[in-house]
């Protein structure tokens, strides 16, 4: 169907949110509030509890009871499994209230959500319900004495704090709430603050699919006052964050004193690398939406692009075309490319950025702020050229629709630019030779590498980052390990 012949969705009153705490929902002890902000009409939407520390603690205690005594651990996968397959259907069957959510409270595009992100958190649901049926169970194993057996349990750490960050609300707690419930453990999720309206549609899901009560819990709140008293309980055994490397390096050096168990998924830096023997139009594509997807706002941006020398001119001209032909727009039309950024601060921020940009490489598309009616947090697709790999637009993750071209020479030093940076959590090759790109692939420092493709996500694909992106691993089989521990027990037989 072409996009001028779907019709738009609108915007909808959103209730007033509250915390979620032992299945009940309930106001913040003290009646505190905090509002939520359309970044299409700078308009407030609705507003949501301000919990305190108080709250927190409420919901830890609420948690611990839950997995200390409550049946959620000692369920039989097969029964916890039908509860996150009801919670996964839930999800597809609610799909235009999500999209209509997250669209008004971070800029998403409604269709790039119905179309991307909720079969992915479904998908993820629907995984680890299989995950909790086939890799849950013990195993026997043989000793030197024949009257000896070892038998090695995986179980659930136990109270599981979910930090997630605004940029894909829905998607980044679903790739840590799958996994920690279907291992058994309880949650606590603490949603970002600027963008919690699809964490409060998710919560209601997991009640109406039969979570039971105290198994996942809810906080809404300023993330120092709830992330702080998280990471420091000595009854939560692990926190699961994204978010920026710094906040990631405080809730590390906070979560110490308890030896808490930790998940980060971190910031980035990625590089494209485009050679000459690449499929252009392809390459283009994927050089296009690899920055400017959910407009930049996306951890594994490809937000460096290098380029082999010999087609430079080329690539600057026809990628800088695209970037300035991009479409900025309400998040609920069709025809949005790029919607508003998600909150005023990161808004100003990435408006810095394109300064520094200006007075360090050249300006080829983009860098205006326009106004769509007068209102909108909306910056244009921006794109640098002869930048520099030592640029602070080359090093600094910006976190938005803007991204410096860096020419290279050859394979080493293509190697060499893409693994200058602190940063290691995505990367990407654009050929047409196999074997370079597998050669390639060996030698970046990054967690996920694509080739001749970008944004490609899987349940059943780890994934994490290298170096200061973090540690641990999301989605996949892998992920159980993040949520599970492992007890042996040794059995003489007589």
């Amino acid at each position: 169907m072409p996009l001028d012949a779907i019709p738009a969705p609108v915007r909808k009153p959103i209730p007033r949110g509250q915390l979620l705490i032992n299945g009940l929902w309930r106001d913040a002890r003290d009646g505190a509030t905090m509002v939520t902000t359309d970044p299409t009409t700078e308009a407030e939407i609705t507003t949501v509890a301000r919990a305190s520390a108080a709250d927190a603690e409420a919901a830890i205690a609420a948690a611990y009871d839950a997995f200390e005594t409550g049946p959620w651990s000692r369920m039989r996968h097969e029964d916890r499994a039908k509860i996150l397959f009801r919670m996964a259907d839930l999800l597809d069957d609610r799909v235009d209230d999500f999209a209509i959510r997250e669209a008004m409270d971070m800029g998403m595009p409604y269709r790039d959500f119905c179309d991307v992100i909720m079969p992915h958190c479904s998908g993820l649901f629907r995984f680890f319900a299989g995950q909790a049926m086939a890799h849950m169970d013990g195993a026997y194993r043989t000793s030197y004495e024949s009257n000896i057996r070892i038998l090695t349990r995986r179980e659930p750490l136990g109270v599981v704090g979910a930090i997630t960050p605004w940029n894909f609300p829905l998607a980044l707690t679903c790739s840590k709430i799958a996994p920690a419930l279907a291992a058994g453990n309880v949650v606590i999720h603490k949603p970002a603050s600027d963008t919690p309206l699809t964490a409060l549609a998710l919560a209601q899901v997991a009640l109406d699919a039969g979570v039971p009560e105290g198994v996942y819990n809810l906080i809404t709140g300023p993330g120092g006052v709830i992330g702080d008293a998280l990471v420091k309980s000595p009854r939560v055994d692990k926190i699961a964050f994204t978010g920026s490397t710094s906040v990631g390096m405080n809730l590390i050096r906070n979560g110490a004193d308890t030896v808490k168990h930790q998940t980060m998924e971190l910031g980035g830096k990625s590089p494209n690398i485009i050679f000459a023997d690449a499929n252009m139009e392809a390459a283009l594509q994927a050089a296009f939406w690899g920055i400017f997807w959910n407009k930049g706002e996306v951890c594994v941006a490809g937000s460096r692009i290098l380029i082999e020398r010999s087609i430079y001119d080329e690539f600057v001209e026809r990628f800088s075309a695209l970037a300035r032909d991009a479409v900025l727009g309400d998040p609920l039309d069709p025809k949005t490319q790029l919607g508003p950024i998600a909150t005023k601060s990161e808004y100003e921020k990435i408006l810095g950025y394109v300064e520094e940009g200006k007075r360090t490489a050249r300006l080829t598309a983009g860098g205006g702020a326009p106004k769509i009616g007068g209102k909108g947090l909306f910056i244009e697709a921006t794109v640098f050229a002869d930048a520099s790999n030592d640029l602070r637009i080359s090093q600094e993750e910006i976190f938005g629709p803007v991204v410096p071209l860096i020419p290279f020479e050859d394979e080493e030093d293509a190697i060499r630019l893409a693994n200058a940076t602190t940063y290691g959590l995505a990367s990407g090759i654009q050929t047409s030779d196999l074997g370079r790109a597998l050669r390639l692939a060996d030698r970046i420092k990054a967690g996920t590498v694509w080739l001749n493709t970008w944004h490609k996500y899987h349940p059943n694909a780890p994934f994490g980052g290298y170096k200061m992106s973090g540690y641990g691993r999301e989605q996949g089989a892998e992920a159980l390990e993040n949520y599970t521990q492992y007890k042996t027990v040794w059995a003489n037989l007589g």
